[in-house]
C-alpha cells in the first residue's frame, strides 16, 4: 500500500502519491488536483503490482536507441551473417535515424503508421518490412521487460513485396548456357540439383557419393562484405542431392587428383565468389547465349535453382521430392514459391474428376436401363 499527500503550489493545493514498487524502491507521483485523484491512481497502481503487471514510469524513459543496440546483439548471435547484415543495415540507416533518440513511452501508433508510409514511398517493399520489423522486435522486448504495456507499432499495414518473375530454362537452353560459358559443369550443375550458389560452391570432395551419384549438402559459402562466411545451410539441416547420370563424367572431371578436403568446384582451395552481376563471367555467358538465340531470357545464377525445380517437375517429381531436393523448411513453402508449376498438376485432377463423372454416369446408364426393362408394363400382344 502507498499513500497520499498534499502539498502547496502557485496554483493552489495538489496532491502526490507515494508507493513500494515491486523491487522493494520507493516511488511518487505528483500533480494530481483533488485528493480522489491521487486515490485513484494509488488503487490502480496496487491492482497492478497485485496482478503482476505494474510498468515502472522510469523504466519506459529508454531510449530506442540503447535497447536496439541490445536487441542487435541477440540477433547477432542467432542469425547467419548474410541475414544479419541486412538487418543491421536497415537499422543503421532507416531505423536509428528516426527513432534513436525517442524514449520507448514517447512512441505512438500515428507516428509509427506515418514513418512506414514516408518509408516505403521511397524505399522497396523488402526495406520498409525488414525496418519495421526492427522497431516491432525492439518495442517487443520493450514490453516483455514490462517497460510498456503494449506495443504501439503493432497492428500497422505494411505495403506488399511484388512478386519477382521468376526465370525457368528448358534442357536445350541450360545446355546452350553451359555451351558458352567458363564454367559450364557448375551451370549444369546448378540447373539440375538446385543447390544455392553457397551451397554448390561450398562441396568438398568428401561430400561426392560417386557411386550413388549424390552429393551431401553441408556447407554454405556466402560472401558478406567482400569476405567469405562458411556456415551451415540456410535452414541449418543438412541433405542428401542425386544428380543425374549424364552429369557423372562432368563431376569425376572436377573431382580430379583433388584431395578429399578440397572444394568440388574451382581450385580446390578458394571459394568461388558469385560473378559480378555487370561484368562476370555468367552475365558474358547469357550475353553469346541471347546473340544464339535472341529469345533467350536474362537470370541470374540463382535462377538456375528456380530452372531446376522446373524440369524436375516436369519430368514427374512430386512436391515432396522437390521440397527435399531444394532444402525448403515445408512441402507448403515449395507449393508458395512455385505453385505455378503445379498447373498441369490441378488439370490432372480436374481430368481424373471428369473421367471418374463419365464412368459414373454410364454406371448409372446402364442401371437405369437395366430397371425399365425389368419394371416396364407388358403390352395385350406380349400377354396373349
Amino acid at each position: 500500500m502507498g499513500s497520499v499527500h498534499p502539498y502547496k503550489t502557485a496554483a493552489g493545493k495538489k496532491y502526490y502519491v507515494r508507493y513500494r514498487k515491486p523491487d522493494g524502491t520507493n516511488a511518487a507521483k505528483r500533480g494530481f488536483r483533488t485528493k480522489l485523484e491521487a486515490q485513484t491512481y494509488l488503487a490502480t497502481v496496487d491492482v497492478s503490482i497485485s496482478a503482476n503487471q505494474y510498468i515502472d514510469p522510469n523504466a519506459a524513459r529508454i531510449r530506442i536507441g540503447e535497447l536496439g543496440k541490445v536487441w542487435l546483439e541477440d540477433q547477432a548471435a542467432v542469425m547467419k551473417p548474410s541475414s544479419f547484415h541486412s538487418l543491421e543495415s536497415s537499422w543503421r540507416i532507416h531505423v536509428e535515424p528516426a527513432w534513436g533518440k525517442v524514449q520507448v513511452a514517447a512512441v505512438r501508433f500515428s507516428d509509427v503508421r506515418a514513418w512506414v508510409t514516408e518509408l516505403a514511398a521511397q524505399r522497396s517493399a523488402t526495406t520498409t518490412i525488414r525496418s519495421y520489423g526492427i522497431l516491432a522486435g525492439i518495442l517487443d522486448v520493450a514490453v516483455k521487460d514490462r517497460r510498456i504495456a503494449e506495443n504501439p507499432a503493432r497492428g500497422v499495414k505494411l505495403p506488399r513485396k511484388a512478386k519477382k518473375r521468376r526465370v525457368y530454362l528448358s534442357h536445350d537452353q541450360v545446355t546452350l548456357l553451359a555451351s558458352e560459358s567458363s564454367q559450364p559443369t557448375l551451370i549444369l550443375f546448378l540447373a539440375y540439383t538446385g543447390l544455392r550458389w553457397g551451397e554448390a560452391t561450398g562441396l568438398r570432395v568428401r561430400d561426392v557419393l560417386l557411386e550413388r551419384r549424390r552429393v551431401h549438402v553441408q556447407e554454405n559459402a556466402v560472401t558478406v562484405n567482400g569476405q567469405i562466411h562458411v556456415g551451415t545451410p540456410k535452414t541449418h539441416e543438412t541433405r542428401t542431392v542425386p544428380y543425374p547420370e549424364f552429369l557423372d563424367a562432368n563431376i569425376r572431371s572436377a573431382i580430379g587428383h583433388k584431395r578429399a578436403a578440397e572444394l568440388l568446384f574451382g581450385d580446390g582451395q578458394v571459394h568461388m565468389r558469385l560473378p559480378s552481376s555487370q561484368s562476370g563471367w555468367f552475365v558474358g555467358a547469357v550475353k553469346r547465349a541471347r546473340r544464339v538465340d535472341p529469345s533467350f531470357p536474362e537470370l541470374s545464377p540463382h535462377d538456375l535453382r528456380h530452372t531446376a525445380a522446373s524440369l524436375a517437375i516436369s519430368a514427374g517429381a512430386n512436391v515432396k521430392a522437390v521440397q527435399r531436393m531444394l532444402g525448403h523448411a515445408s512441402a507448403a513453402m515449395t507449393l508458395d514459391t512455385y505453385a505455378d508449376l503445379f498447373d498441369d498438376d490441378l488439370d490432372n485432377v480436374a481430368d481424373a474428376l471428369s473421367r471418374a463423372r463419365s464412368r459414373l454416369s454410364r454406371t448409372c446408364a446402364r442401371r437405369c436401363d437395366s430397371q425399365r426393362l425389368t419394371t416396364r408394363p407388358t403390352t395385350p400382344a406380349e400377354n396373349a
